[in-house]
């Protein structure tokens, strides 16, 4: 399988999701990103799964998929 995206490091500093892809820091305002993520607990938020393309984030106990395409039309 291919990876479209390399996808070495997420976290969350205050209101943003920062993401490091590509050796470049993507920083996405998380409530522009997701009301699920916006409105979830710190473990819920810190639950997730990079699909093995580094095509997107999954976050099993909130039912939400984001893709890097997606976030970086929104980024910051």
């Amino acid at each position: 399988m291919n990876k479209v995206y390399n996808i070495s490091d997420i976290h969350f500093d205050n209101d943003y999701l920062i993401i490091n892809v590509d050796n470049s820091i993507l920083k996405v305002k998380i409530s522009e990103a997701s009301n699920k993520l916006a409105k979830a607990s710190e473990v819920d938020k810190n639950d997730f799964k990079i699909s093995p393309s580094g095509y997107g984030i999954h976050w099993g106990r909130l039912d939400e998929d984001l893709s890097i395409n997606g976030l970086l039309k929104i980024a910051q």
